[in-house]
Protein backbone atom coordinates (compact mmCIF):
# COMPACT_ATOMS: atom_id res chain seq x y z
CA UNK A 1 0.00 0.00 0.00
CA UNK A 2 1.28 3.25 -0.69
CA UNK A 3 1.98 5.88 1.66
CA UNK A 4 -0.25 8.53 0.85
CA UNK A 5 -3.09 5.67 0.85
CA UNK A 6 -1.74 4.26 3.77
CA UNK A 7 -2.19 8.13 5.59
CA UNK A 8 -5.88 8.25 4.16
CA UNK A 9 -6.75 5.03 5.59
CA UNK A 10 -5.36 5.72 8.83
CA UNK A 11 -7.20 9.43 8.72
CA UNK A 12 -10.60 7.68 7.87
CA UNK A 13 -10.04 5.11 10.87
CA UNK A 14 -9.41 7.64 12.94
CA UNK A 15 -12.88 9.35 11.97
CA UNK A 16 -14.52 6.31 12.63
CA UNK A 17 -13.32 6.24 15.75
CA UNK A 18 -14.30 9.92 16.70
CA UNK A 19 -17.20 8.98 15.54
CA UNK A 20 -18.09 5.67 16.86
CA UNK A 21 -17.15 7.66 20.53
CA UNK A 22 -19.53 9.92 19.66
CA UNK A 23 -22.34 7.63 18.57
CA UNK A 24 -22.16 5.69 21.55
CA UNK A 25 -22.53 8.94 23.77
CA UNK A 26 -25.25 9.88 21.73
CA UNK A 27 -27.48 7.31 21.06
CA UNK A 28 -26.56 4.79 24.13
CA UNK A 29 -25.68 1.51 22.45
CA UNK A 30 -24.11 -0.47 19.74
CA UNK A 31 -26.43 1.19 16.93
CA UNK A 32 -24.04 3.81 17.06
CA UNK A 33 -21.53 1.60 14.65
CA UNK A 34 -24.32 1.14 11.87
CA UNK A 35 -25.10 4.40 11.81
CA UNK A 36 -20.93 5.58 11.46
CA UNK A 37 -21.12 2.50 8.88
CA UNK A 38 -23.32 4.24 6.81
CA UNK A 39 -20.85 7.77 6.44
CA UNK A 40 -20.12 8.10 2.85
CA UNK A 41 -16.37 8.32 4.33
CA UNK A 42 -16.49 4.14 5.59
CA UNK A 43 -17.99 3.51 1.86
CA UNK A 44 -14.88 4.87 0.52
CA UNK A 45 -12.58 2.74 3.17
CA UNK A 46 -15.28 -0.35 1.88
CA UNK A 47 -14.06 -0.19 -1.93
CA UNK A 48 -10.72 0.19 -1.33
CA UNK A 49 -10.77 -3.23 -0.03
CA UNK A 50 -10.41 -2.38 3.74
CA UNK A 51 -13.55 -3.21 5.46
CA UNK A 52 -12.12 -5.50 7.86
CA UNK A 53 -9.53 -3.23 9.01
CA UNK A 54 -12.40 -0.84 9.20
CA UNK A 55 -14.65 -3.71 11.27
CA UNK A 56 -12.07 -4.66 13.81
CA UNK A 57 -11.18 -0.72 14.43
CA UNK A 58 -15.29 -0.04 15.31
CA UNK A 59 -14.92 -3.29 17.31
CA UNK A 60 -11.98 -2.21 19.47
CA UNK A 61 -12.99 0.93 19.54
CA UNK A 62 -16.72 0.09 20.94
CA UNK A 63 -15.57 -3.18 23.24
CA UNK A 64 -12.92 -0.03 25.11
CA UNK A 65 -15.42 2.28 25.50
CA UNK A 66 -18.12 -0.17 26.95
CA UNK A 67 -14.92 -1.87 28.95
CA UNK A 68 -14.76 1.56 30.47
CA UNK A 69 -18.27 2.85 30.78
CA UNK A 70 -18.78 -0.79 32.82
CA UNK A 71 -15.79 0.09 35.01
CA UNK A 72 -17.26 3.27 35.94
CA UNK A 73 -20.98 1.47 36.74
CA UNK A 74 -18.64 -0.81 39.00
CA UNK A 75 -17.10 1.90 40.77
CA UNK A 76 -19.52 4.59 41.15
CA UNK A 77 -20.83 4.92 44.64
CA UNK A 78 -24.24 3.40 45.27
CA UNK A 79 -26.95 5.73 45.75
CA UNK A 80 -28.41 6.77 49.13
CA UNK A 81 -31.63 4.27 48.37
CA UNK A 82 -29.73 1.07 47.50
CA UNK A 83 -29.78 -1.98 49.22
CA UNK A 84 -29.32 -6.13 48.23
CA UNK A 85 -29.72 -8.73 50.49
CA UNK A 86 -28.22 -6.29 53.35
CA UNK A 87 -28.62 -3.01 54.20
CA UNK A 88 -26.37 -0.10 55.68
CA UNK A 89 -27.27 1.98 58.44
CA UNK A 90 -26.89 4.97 56.37
CA UNK A 91 -29.10 3.82 53.50
CA UNK A 92 -31.44 2.41 56.25
CA UNK A 93 -31.85 5.87 58.26
CA UNK A 94 -32.15 7.53 54.35
CA UNK A 95 -35.60 5.26 54.43
CA UNK A 96 -36.85 6.12 57.83
CA UNK A 97 -36.10 9.92 57.40
CA UNK A 98 -38.68 10.08 54.57
CA UNK A 99 -40.94 7.88 56.40
CA UNK A 100 -44.27 8.43 55.76
CA UNK A 101 -47.90 6.52 57.15
CA UNK A 102 -50.10 5.37 54.23
CA UNK A 103 -52.25 3.21 56.02
CA UNK A 104 -54.63 1.11 53.84
CA UNK A 105 -52.98 2.60 50.82
CA UNK A 106 -53.12 -1.04 48.53
CA UNK A 107 -56.57 -2.13 50.46
CA UNK A 108 -58.76 0.23 49.42
CA UNK A 109 -58.10 3.49 51.64
CA UNK A 110 -58.27 6.86 49.66
CA UNK A 111 -57.77 7.89 46.07
CA UNK A 112 -54.71 5.40 44.37
CA UNK A 113 -54.00 7.81 41.91
CA UNK A 114 -53.37 11.02 44.29
CA UNK A 115 -51.86 9.20 46.90
CA UNK A 116 -49.25 8.45 44.68
CA UNK A 117 -48.98 11.87 43.27
CA UNK A 118 -48.62 13.41 47.05
CA UNK A 119 -46.07 10.41 47.70
CA UNK A 120 -43.69 11.43 44.88
CA UNK A 121 -44.12 15.39 45.15
CA UNK A 122 -43.12 15.01 48.93
CA UNK A 123 -39.80 12.58 48.17
CA UNK A 124 -41.58 10.15 50.65
CA UNK A 125 -39.71 6.62 50.22
CA UNK A 126 -40.95 4.36 52.99
CA UNK A 127 -44.87 4.22 53.08
CA UNK A 128 -45.79 2.61 56.45
CA UNK A 129 -49.30 0.10 56.52
CA UNK A 130 -49.32 0.54 53.21
CA UNK A 131 -51.32 -2.71 53.33
CA UNK A 132 -52.98 -3.14 56.79
CA UNK A 133 -55.80 -5.57 57.50
CA UNK A 134 -56.83 -5.68 61.17
CA UNK A 135 -58.64 -9.24 61.58
CA UNK A 136 -61.28 -9.82 58.37
CA UNK A 137 -59.11 -12.84 57.23
CA UNK A 138 -61.83 -14.14 55.76
CA UNK A 139 -61.14 -10.99 52.74
CA UNK A 140 -57.25 -11.82 53.11
CA UNK A 141 -57.05 -13.52 49.72
CA UNK A 142 -59.31 -10.60 47.81
CA UNK A 143 -57.11 -8.06 49.45
CA UNK A 144 -54.04 -9.60 47.49
CA UNK A 145 -55.48 -9.78 44.64
CA UNK A 146 -56.04 -5.71 44.55
CA UNK A 147 -52.32 -5.17 45.96
CA UNK A 148 -51.09 -7.53 42.96
CA UNK A 149 -52.99 -5.00 40.51
CA UNK A 150 -52.26 -1.84 42.46
CA UNK A 151 -48.42 -2.38 43.86
CA UNK A 152 -46.74 -1.65 40.50
CA UNK A 153 -48.22 1.70 40.09
CA UNK A 154 -46.55 2.83 43.33
CA UNK A 155 -43.03 1.19 42.30
CA UNK A 156 -43.79 2.66 38.95
CA UNK A 157 -43.98 6.25 40.37
CA UNK A 158 -40.95 5.85 42.82
CA UNK A 159 -38.99 2.22 42.21
CA UNK A 160 -36.74 3.13 45.21
CA UNK A 161 -39.94 3.18 47.61
CA UNK A 162 -40.21 0.62 50.13
CA UNK A 163 -43.67 -0.43 50.82
CA UNK A 164 -44.87 -1.92 53.91
CA UNK A 165 -47.49 -4.58 55.27
CA UNK A 166 -48.46 -5.49 58.95
CA UNK A 167 -48.93 -8.87 60.79
CA UNK A 168 -50.78 -7.80 63.97
CA UNK A 169 -51.17 -8.69 66.90
CA UNK A 170 -54.66 -10.42 66.15
CA UNK A 171 -56.55 -13.63 64.60
CA UNK A 172 -60.00 -14.68 64.67
CA UNK A 173 -62.28 -16.67 63.51
CA UNK A 174 -62.30 -16.39 60.20
CA UNK A 175 -58.62 -17.98 59.41
CA UNK A 176 -60.29 -20.83 59.34
CA UNK A 177 -61.52 -19.79 55.94
CA UNK A 178 -58.46 -19.49 54.88
CA UNK A 179 -56.59 -22.80 53.02
CA UNK A 180 -52.99 -23.54 54.25
CA UNK A 181 -50.61 -23.54 50.92
CA UNK A 182 -48.79 -26.69 50.50
CA UNK A 183 -45.55 -24.71 50.31
CA UNK A 184 -46.30 -23.19 53.85
CA UNK A 185 -46.14 -26.47 55.50
CA UNK A 186 -42.84 -27.77 53.78
CA UNK A 187 -41.54 -24.63 55.16
CA UNK A 188 -42.52 -24.93 58.42
CA UNK A 189 -41.47 -28.89 58.59
CA UNK A 190 -44.47 -30.01 59.25
CA UNK A 191 -46.81 -32.51 57.31
CA UNK A 192 -48.54 -31.51 54.08
CA UNK A 193 -52.13 -32.05 54.26
CA UNK A 194 -55.52 -30.22 52.81
CA UNK A 195 -57.12 -28.12 55.40
CA UNK A 196 -57.58 -24.26 56.87
CA UNK A 197 -55.62 -22.18 59.50
CA UNK A 198 -56.76 -23.32 63.34
CA UNK A 199 -57.74 -20.38 65.22
CA UNK A 200 -57.93 -22.45 68.24
CA UNK A 201 -54.25 -23.79 67.86
CA UNK A 202 -52.90 -20.39 67.20
CA UNK A 203 -54.01 -19.08 71.16
CA UNK A 204 -52.65 -19.42 74.38
CA UNK A 205 -52.85 -22.46 76.14
CA UNK A 206 -53.80 -20.75 79.42
CA UNK A 207 -56.16 -18.70 78.14
CA UNK A 208 -54.83 -15.69 78.38
CA UNK A 209 -55.92 -12.81 75.67
CA UNK A 210 -58.56 -15.39 74.32
CA UNK A 211 -61.44 -12.72 72.79
CA UNK A 212 -59.07 -9.84 73.92
CA UNK A 213 -59.98 -7.60 71.35
CA UNK A 214 -63.89 -8.69 71.51
CA UNK A 215 -65.51 -12.01 70.96
CA UNK A 216 -63.52 -14.28 68.39
CA UNK A 217 -60.83 -11.91 68.31
CA UNK A 218 -57.21 -12.85 70.15
CA UNK A 219 -53.55 -12.31 70.79
CA UNK A 220 -51.59 -15.00 68.91
CA UNK A 221 -48.91 -17.37 70.96
CA UNK A 222 -45.84 -16.77 68.32
CA UNK A 223 -44.90 -20.08 70.35
CA UNK A 224 -47.56 -22.49 68.65
CA UNK A 225 -46.42 -24.11 65.79
CA UNK A 226 -49.69 -23.12 63.89
CA UNK A 227 -49.36 -19.34 64.19
CA UNK A 228 -45.73 -19.72 63.15
CA UNK A 229 -47.20 -21.16 60.05
CA UNK A 230 -49.93 -18.48 59.78
CA UNK A 231 -46.98 -15.43 60.21
CA UNK A 232 -44.63 -17.25 57.65
CA UNK A 233 -47.68 -17.56 55.13
CA UNK A 234 -48.40 -13.94 55.33
CA UNK A 235 -44.82 -12.79 55.22
CA UNK A 236 -44.15 -14.94 52.25
CA UNK A 237 -47.23 -13.47 50.22
CA UNK A 238 -46.53 -10.32 51.20
CA UNK A 239 -43.10 -10.68 49.61
CA UNK A 240 -43.62 -12.49 46.57
CA UNK A 241 -46.49 -9.25 45.90
CA UNK A 242 -43.39 -6.76 46.23
CA UNK A 243 -43.62 -5.77 49.94
CA UNK A 244 -40.26 -5.15 51.18
CA UNK A 245 -40.73 -4.69 54.93
CA UNK A 246 -43.32 -5.86 57.53
CA UNK A 247 -44.13 -4.45 61.03
CA UNK A 248 -44.92 -7.63 63.50
CA UNK A 249 -47.41 -5.09 65.64
CA UNK A 250 -47.12 -5.39 69.51
CA UNK A 251 -44.72 -7.96 69.13
CA UNK A 252 -44.50 -8.28 73.33
CA UNK A 253 -48.22 -9.28 73.33
CA UNK A 254 -47.28 -12.19 71.33
CA UNK A 255 -44.33 -13.45 73.44
CA UNK A 256 -45.52 -14.76 77.05
CA UNK A 257 -43.93 -18.34 76.10
CA UNK A 258 -40.92 -16.97 73.94
CA UNK A 259 -39.44 -15.09 76.52
CA UNK A 260 -35.59 -16.40 75.12
CA UNK A 261 -37.02 -15.36 72.01
CA UNK A 262 -36.26 -18.71 70.42
CA UNK A 263 -40.11 -18.97 68.32
CA UNK A 264 -39.58 -15.50 67.07
CA UNK A 265 -36.02 -16.13 65.85
CA UNK A 266 -37.17 -19.01 64.31
CA UNK A 267 -39.92 -17.72 61.99
CA UNK A 268 -37.79 -14.38 61.56
CA UNK A 269 -35.19 -16.48 60.09
CA UNK A 270 -37.39 -18.58 57.83
CA UNK A 271 -38.99 -15.37 56.54
CA UNK A 272 -36.04 -13.36 55.81
CA UNK A 273 -34.42 -16.62 53.73
CA UNK A 274 -37.83 -16.66 51.74
CA UNK A 275 -36.19 -13.20 51.55
CA UNK A 276 -33.13 -13.63 50.02
CA UNK A 277 -34.35 -15.74 47.00
CA UNK A 278 -37.96 -13.82 46.21
CA UNK A 279 -38.22 -10.38 47.65
CA UNK A 280 -37.33 -7.21 44.67
CA UNK A 281 -33.91 -6.66 46.52
CA UNK A 282 -33.48 -10.00 48.86
CA UNK A 283 -34.31 -8.68 52.06
CA UNK A 284 -37.70 -7.99 53.74
CA UNK A 285 -37.04 -5.04 56.82
CA UNK A 286 -38.86 -5.99 59.64
CA UNK A 287 -39.73 -3.94 62.91
CA UNK A 288 -42.59 -3.59 65.80
CA UNK A 289 -43.59 -1.94 68.58
CA UNK A 290 -41.17 -2.75 71.38
CA UNK A 291 -41.97 -0.85 74.85
CA UNK A 292 -38.99 -2.45 76.41
CA UNK A 293 -36.91 -1.12 73.48
CA UNK A 294 -36.24 -4.26 71.74
CA UNK A 295 -36.14 -8.00 71.16
CA UNK A 296 -32.61 -8.92 71.89
CA UNK A 297 -31.22 -12.64 71.75
CA UNK A 298 -27.49 -13.37 72.29
CA UNK A 299 -26.92 -10.40 71.28
CA UNK A 300 -28.56 -10.02 68.08
CA UNK A 301 -31.05 -7.57 67.13
CA UNK A 302 -34.38 -9.05 65.96
CA UNK A 303 -35.70 -6.13 64.13
CA UNK A 304 -34.19 -4.76 61.33
CA UNK A 305 -35.49 -1.21 63.07
CA UNK A 306 -37.39 -0.61 65.80
CA UNK A 307 -40.85 1.68 65.98
CA UNK A 308 -43.36 3.15 68.99
CA UNK A 309 -45.87 5.47 69.42
CA UNK A 310 -44.89 9.21 69.54
CA UNK A 311 -46.10 9.59 73.08
CA UNK A 312 -47.92 13.25 73.01
CA UNK A 313 -48.45 14.81 76.11
CA UNK A 314 -51.21 16.86 76.72
CA UNK A 315 -50.92 20.57 78.14
CA UNK A 316 -53.78 20.77 80.40
CA UNK A 317 -53.67 24.65 81.08
CA UNK A 318 -53.54 25.44 77.40
CA UNK A 319 -56.77 23.42 75.86
CA UNK A 320 -55.71 21.58 72.86
CA UNK A 321 -52.27 21.97 73.40
CA UNK A 322 -49.76 18.76 73.53
CA UNK A 323 -46.02 18.08 73.78
CA UNK A 324 -43.16 16.18 73.47
CA UNK A 325 -41.46 14.67 77.13
CA UNK A 326 -38.45 12.42 77.92
CA UNK A 327 -39.51 10.25 80.44
CA UNK A 328 -43.68 10.34 79.70
CA UNK A 329 -45.36 7.03 79.85
CA UNK A 330 -43.23 4.45 77.95
CA UNK A 331 -41.83 6.77 75.32
CA UNK A 332 -38.73 5.21 73.74
CA UNK A 333 -36.69 7.95 73.54
CA UNK A 334 -32.93 7.44 74.58
CA UNK A 335 -34.63 3.41 74.79
CA UNK A 336 -33.81 1.65 71.83
CA UNK A 337 -31.77 -1.39 72.49
CA UNK A 338 -28.83 -2.36 70.55
CA UNK A 339 -26.54 -5.28 69.05
CA UNK A 340 -25.60 -6.48 65.94
CA UNK A 341 -28.48 -6.38 62.89
CA UNK A 342 -29.17 -9.39 60.62
CA UNK A 343 -27.29 -7.14 58.08
CA UNK A 344 -23.97 -7.53 59.99
CA UNK A 345 -23.68 -3.74 61.36
CA UNK A 346 -23.40 -3.54 65.15
CA UNK A 347 -24.93 -0.36 67.26
CA UNK A 348 -25.42 1.23 70.51
CA UNK A 349 -29.00 2.11 69.91
CA UNK A 350 -30.94 0.79 66.89
CA UNK A 351 -32.61 3.53 65.04
CA UNK A 352 -36.28 3.80 65.15
CA UNK A 353 -39.48 5.25 63.90
CA UNK A 354 -42.06 7.49 66.13
CA UNK A 355 -45.23 7.40 64.89
CA UNK A 356 -48.66 9.04 65.80
CA UNK A 357 -50.22 6.29 66.86
CA UNK A 358 -54.26 5.35 66.79
CA UNK A 359 -56.05 3.06 69.31
CA UNK A 360 -59.61 4.72 70.26
CA UNK A 361 -61.31 7.58 71.91
CA UNK A 362 -62.15 7.68 75.44
CA UNK A 363 -65.37 8.52 77.20
CA UNK A 364 -64.49 11.98 77.55
CA UNK A 365 -63.49 13.28 74.17
CA UNK A 366 -62.07 16.43 74.45
CA UNK A 367 -61.57 16.54 77.90
CA UNK A 368 -57.87 17.10 79.41
CA UNK A 369 -56.84 14.74 82.55
CA UNK A 370 -58.27 11.57 81.25
CA UNK A 371 -55.20 9.76 82.70
CA UNK A 372 -52.99 6.97 81.04
CA UNK A 373 -52.02 8.09 77.10
CA UNK A 374 -54.83 9.88 76.70
CA UNK A 375 -54.38 13.67 74.88
CA UNK A 376 -57.72 15.52 75.60
CA UNK A 377 -59.37 12.32 75.70
CA UNK A 378 -58.21 11.10 71.76
CA UNK A 379 -55.31 8.82 70.69
CA UNK A 380 -52.26 10.70 69.03
CA UNK A 381 -53.97 10.78 65.34
CA UNK A 382 -57.42 11.45 66.27
CA UNK A 383 -56.15 14.41 68.65
CA UNK A 384 -54.01 15.90 66.02
CA UNK A 385 -56.84 15.51 63.55
CA UNK A 386 -59.18 17.69 65.45
CA UNK A 387 -56.87 20.58 65.37
CA UNK A 388 -56.63 23.66 63.33
CA UNK A 389 -54.89 23.12 59.82
CA UNK A 390 -52.75 26.12 61.28
CA UNK A 391 -51.75 23.86 64.30
CA UNK A 392 -51.34 20.74 62.62
CA UNK A 393 -48.57 22.28 60.37
CA UNK A 394 -47.09 23.76 63.24
CA UNK A 395 -47.39 20.91 65.67
CA UNK A 396 -45.75 18.48 62.91
CA UNK A 397 -42.32 20.89 62.64
CA UNK A 398 -42.32 20.87 66.40
CA UNK A 399 -42.44 17.50 66.39
CA UNK A 400 -40.08 16.91 63.56
CA UNK A 401 -37.40 19.36 65.26
CA UNK A 402 -38.21 17.70 68.99
CA UNK A 403 -37.15 14.33 67.88
CA UNK A 404 -34.23 15.06 65.88
CA UNK A 405 -32.36 17.42 68.77
CA UNK A 406 -33.47 14.74 71.53
CA UNK A 407 -32.74 11.88 70.16
CA UNK A 408 -30.48 11.32 66.92
CA UNK A 409 -31.69 7.07 66.32
CA UNK A 410 -35.10 8.42 66.19
CA UNK A 411 -37.41 9.52 63.39
CA UNK A 412 -40.44 11.01 62.85
CA UNK A 413 -43.06 8.94 60.79
CA UNK A 414 -45.08 11.64 58.95
CA UNK A 415 -49.04 11.00 59.06
CA UNK A 416 -50.13 10.39 55.30
CA UNK A 417 -53.43 8.18 55.93
CA UNK A 418 -54.99 6.62 59.27
CA UNK A 419 -58.21 5.84 60.62
CA UNK A 420 -59.42 7.83 63.48
CA UNK A 421 -61.93 6.48 65.83
CA UNK A 422 -64.00 10.10 66.69
CA UNK A 423 -65.10 11.99 63.27
CA UNK A 424 -64.12 15.49 62.43
CA UNK A 425 -67.01 17.32 60.79
CA UNK A 426 -67.79 13.46 59.50
CA UNK A 427 -64.62 11.97 58.01
CA UNK A 428 -63.74 9.04 59.63
CA UNK A 429 -60.49 9.00 58.36
CA UNK A 430 -57.10 11.29 58.50
CA UNK A 431 -55.52 12.19 54.94
CA UNK A 432 -52.53 14.61 54.70
CA UNK A 433 -53.82 15.31 50.62
CA UNK A 434 -54.18 18.99 49.85
CA UNK A 435 -58.24 18.79 49.47
CA UNK A 436 -59.24 18.34 45.97
CA UNK A 437 -62.50 16.67 44.06
CA UNK A 438 -60.29 13.17 44.50
CA UNK A 439 -59.71 13.47 48.41
CA UNK A 440 -62.69 16.46 49.43
CA UNK A 441 -61.60 15.35 53.03
CA UNK A 442 -57.98 16.25 52.48
CA UNK A 443 -56.55 17.63 55.79
CA UNK A 444 -53.81 19.65 53.80
CA UNK A 445 -50.31 18.46 55.46
CA UNK A 446 -48.47 17.56 52.66
CA UNK A 447 -47.51 20.90 51.60
CA UNK A 448 -45.70 21.10 55.51
CA UNK A 449 -44.15 17.57 55.08
CA UNK A 450 -42.65 18.56 51.88
CA UNK A 451 -41.58 21.61 53.30
CA UNK A 452 -40.15 19.53 56.39
CA UNK A 453 -38.36 17.01 54.34
CA UNK A 454 -36.51 20.07 51.84
CA UNK A 455 -35.42 21.80 54.63
CA UNK A 456 -34.03 18.76 56.14
CA UNK A 457 -32.37 17.63 52.56
CA UNK A 458 -30.54 21.17 52.42
CA UNK A 459 -28.92 20.96 55.79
Amino acid sequence: MSPDRKSALLGLLGALGAGILWGVHRFGSPHAILIVMNNPCITAVRRAGCLTAVCLAASCLFDGYRLNAAEKQRTAPPGKHHFDKTISREVLENYLSRSITMEGLLNGRGDLDDNIRMLKSIGAKFIGRSLCLWGGEANLLRHLERVKQQLPQVHAADPDMILQACIFEIVTTQVEQVPVPDWAFVALGQPVEKRSFRYADMLYPDGRFKDHWRSGQSVPDVSRPETKLWFYFLAASFIDLGIEAIHFGQTELMNGNDRPLDHYSQVLTLIRSYAAQHARRHMVLCDSHVPSGGLVREGQLLMDFHSFPLRIMEVPDRPQEAMLKVGFSDGIYGRSKGGRTFSGWTCEHLPYLVEIDNWGVSDRPGQAKVGGIWIWGYDEITWFAHQSQEYRNEWLRYAWDWVRRTDPNGHLQMPGSRTLRSPVGGPRWYYANIPSPAVPEGFGQEGTIRAIWAADSAR
